[in-house]
This record gives C-alpha cells, sequence and structure tokens, in this order.
C-alpha cells in the first residue's frame, strides 16, 4: 500500500508514469493533482484546478429584466426511414453569431435536411452545396422547407420519429461565474498532458478545470483485463468524474476518442451540460470495432504487427513529423502506454447506440475544432459531423494536425474561449412586443 502511494505522489509530483496505482481512498496533492477511486481498484488521476475566489465572490453579470437572453428554441423532427434515410426537419429558432459565423449558412430558421446512413457523405439536395461542402448543423443548412425534390415520391412509414421541442438557455461563461466547470478528456494513447496549455490558459482566466487520465493512460490504475477498456466501462469512469465535479454549467471538451465521451455526457445530463467542443473527433457514426474507422482503422494493423512496431504506426499519424512536433510527441506523460492496452482500446471501441440519430437528438451548443493535415480524421467527417447536429460551428485549423491543441495551442486556446464566452444573439422585439 505504502509503496503504490508513493508510486502515484511520484507520478503526480515529478511525472513520473506508474500506471498502476493501488487502492486507495484519496491521494491529495498541492499541485491540483488527485486520485479518484471510481471503482474498487479502478483509480483514475485527475488534475482538478479550482480558483481560489475573494470572499464574497465576484457577482456574475447578470440582466434583470431580461429573463429571455440567450434563450433558445430548440424544435427539431428527426425522421429514420427503413431504408436508412435520415431526414431532419429544423423548425425552431436560427443561431446566429458574429463571433463563430458558420459557413454556408443560409440564416433561415425552417429547414430539412436529408442524409442517406449507408453513404459516407450527404448527397446534394436543392438549397443545398454539392457533397462535403461544410455545413453548421443549424437551423437554416440544408434544404429549405417546401422545396421539392424531383418527381413525386411514394408515401413511406418511418420507422422511427423524434420530436424534440425544449428551451435552451445559452449564456456566456466567465472564469469569475462560480457556477462554471470545464471538463477535458483525452483519446486513446495520450494523457491529460496533452492539455497542459489549455489547462494553463484556462486556469489563469480563473477557470475551474478537471482533466482526468483515462484507465491505462497516464498515471492511472491499467487493470490487466480487456473488459476494463471498453467504451462503456470507460464511459461510466467519466460519468464519475463528471458526477463529482460537475456544477450548474459545465462544458466538456474531448479529443480524438474522447469526443464520444463527451457526446455521451450530454445526453446523457441535458440540463448539466452547457456547451461542448469537439476537436478532430470524426464523423456522427456508432463505433464498431469490426471496420477500419478513425478509432478502429490500426486495429486492423495491431493483429498484423509486433506490439512495438504497431505502437509506432500509430504514433507516427498522431501529429505531422516536423521537428517541433517530434519534440512534443517525447515530453510529458502523453503517449506512453502498453501495447496491451492500445490493443483493449481499439478493440473495445463498441457503441451501436452513437449513430446518427444519437447525435442528432443533441440540443447543446457544439464547437467543432479541425487540425487540416489529421491523418486519421479526414475533414469531411467532422463536416458530416457539423450537419448532424443542431446547433453547431465547425472551425479548421490550416497549420494543424491530428494533436491541434499541441501544435497551435494559441490558436486553439483562442477558439475555445470564444466558444465559452459566445451567446447566440436575442431576436430585437418591435413595439407591439413581437419578435422580429
Amino acid at each position: 500500500m505504502l509503496t503504490s502511494i508513493t508510486d502515484g505522489l511520484l507520478c503526480c509530483l515529478m511525472g513520473k508514469t506508474a500506471n498502476a496505482v493501488g487502492p486507495l481512498e484519496s491521494v491529495e496533492s498541492t499541485n491540483g493533482y488527485s486520485f479518484m477511486e471510481v471503482k474498487p481498484g479502478r483509480i483514475l488521476r485527475v488534475r482538478h484546478s479550482k480558483p481560489n475566489r475573494p470572499a464574497p465572490e465576484e457577482p456574475e453579470e447578470t440582466q434583470p429584466g431580461d429573463p429571455a437572453r440567450g434563450v433558445v428554441h430548440c424544435k427539431r423532427k428527426i425522421t429514420l426511414y427503413r431504408n436508412g434515410q435520415l431526414v431532419i426537419e429544423n423548425l425552431g429558432d436560427a443561431v446566429r453569431s458574429e463571433i463563430l459565423p458558420c459557413q454556408n449558412s443560409t440564416g433561415e430558421p425552417n429547414s430539412t435536411v436529408e442524409l442517406e446512413l449507408s453513404e459516407p457523405a450527404t448527397s446534394q439536395t436543392p438549397g443545398q452545396g454539392p457533397a462535403g461542402t461544410p455545413g453548421c448543423g443549424t437551423p437554416g443548412c440544408g434544404t429549405r422547407e417546401g422545396a421539392a425534390a424531383p418527381g413525386k415520391r411514394r408515401k413511406r412509414k418511418p420507422k422511427r420519429v423524434i420530436n424534440i421541442d425544449c428551451k435552451k438557455q445559452i449564456t456566456s461563461c466567465k472564469g469569475t461565474h462560480s457556477d462554471v466547470v470545464l471538463f477535458f478528456i483525452h483519446g486513446v494513447g495520450g494523457s491529460l498532458d496533452i492539455w497542459k496549455e489549455q489547462l494553463d490558459f484556462f486556469t489563469k482566466l480563473g477557470y475551474e478545470v478537471v482533466a482526468p487520465d483515462l484507465a491505462g493512460h497516464g498515471c492511472s490504475s491499467a487493470p490487466q483485463i480487456a473488459a476494463a477498456y471498453t467504451f462503456y466501462a470507460l464511459a461510466e469512469d467519466m460519468r464519475a468524474v463528471f458526477k463529482r465535479y460537475a456544477k450548474k454549467r459545465n462544458i466538456l471538451i474531448g479529443h480524438s476518442y474522447g469526443v464520444s465521451f463527451c457526446t455521451f455526457l450530454a445526453h446523457e445530463y441535458p440540463d448539466l451540460v452547457h456547451k461542448v467542443i469537439m476537436i478532430n473527433g470524426g464523423g456522427p457514426t456508432a463505433l464498431e470495432p469490426s471496420f477500419c474507422s478513425i478509432f478502429n482503422m490500426p486495429t486492423c494493423v495491431l493483429h498484423c504487427l509486433s506490439p512495438c512496431l504497431a505502437w509506432s504506426f500509430l504514433k507516427a499519424g498522431f501529429a505531422r513529423q516536423g521537428a517541433k512536433e517530434k519534440q512534443l510527441l517525447k515530453e510529458g506523460n502523453a503517449f506512453n502506454v502498453s501495447s496491451f492496452v492500445l490493443r483493449a482500446m481499439m478493440s473495445g471501441q463498441y457503441w451501436p447506440e452513437g449513430d446518427e440519430v444519437y447525435h442528432a437528438e443533441l440540443a447543446v451548443p457544439v464547437l467543432l475544432v479541425h487540425g487540416m493535415h489529421d491523418k486519421f480524421v479526414p475533414v469531411e467527417e467532422d463536416q458530416r459531423m457539423a450537419e448532424i447536429l443542431l446547433i453547431a460551428f465547425l472551425k479548421v485549423i490550416d497549420e494543424g494536425s491530428h494533436m491541434v491543441m499541441m501544435e497551435c495551442p494559441e490558436t486553439v486556446n483562442t477558439l475555445l474561449h470564444e466558444f465559452v464566452l459566445w451567446e447566440p444573439e436575442t431576436p430585437a422585439e418591435d413595439g407591439q412586443g413581437e419578435k422580429k
């Protein structure tokens, strides 16, 4: 027990990668790192930075007499037909923003988006650009309501119809607001250290930040059983972390595989998740280990290559191979996992519920950040994600790749902070009290 505690403290204080922490209830350190036992013997390292605010705390900015500030009417009809066609009708408020202008937006509140689940790209429809054109995912993107397709279609019986009708209050979140928490979740092979620039940036601005190491990564415990690394096992870990640190307004930031856990939490806790940021997360597709997708492509190679060579193959694709990128890969505890954990993570990515319908149900604002030189995630996948989501903004960073938050930290920090502070415009009212 003493050895396990010592190893854990050394991991936090000196950056030593232990990957084997013994059972303990809680170990706190003065530098913001702690160990959280999510299940007996399953322990995660968590960096939790909570600012020391003066007493009394600074009052939050409010606008008395303006209860409609930042309120968006999220109304959407999702129809899934038996042939796999997905039809999304956006019927609520159009979301506009000067801070985060969305490409290919008509700005009209009512629209219909037709998608074929069996095809990798959206087919062209009247009022919409060609396949692969960046979409915003907000009301106004897609086919205009009432535009008829060439020829008459036979009326089909839908397999599933989902109606979303709710109001969301989306407000600016500042570091002085005590009810705001930022959660950072890394992907396969990384650790919370990949977020160093972002964690330092937001901590200095006064934000409360939480960043865990996934099981088997960084300084978290590494069970030697494949079942410990399935999507559902890891998702329950993230649920435990979220429930422990969550407050009234929570913002989730995920990278690569970590985006799936952000989506899961946003779906499970719609009243607590205020905004979501997805960095190089890929398209809104269900996870299936049998397919060679963004998360599972290396799995096809892992079974044929030696563990050392397989990990070298995966590591080589994480960043552009410039001098700066190579140095970033060598620093910190990121990209230091065992071949067993890597194989278990890849083969455990089974999440059939996380399909396009699942993502289309989300009513939370989402910022999508994509590194243009990403070798794992084609930009078309993030574009498709933007088309599916109800309120989404896609930003492409030309200089970045898969590890864009490490390669272009200043650009990423600026984008993230603008989105954290963003709130939708409130429609103006005329003299009779009606909204224009």
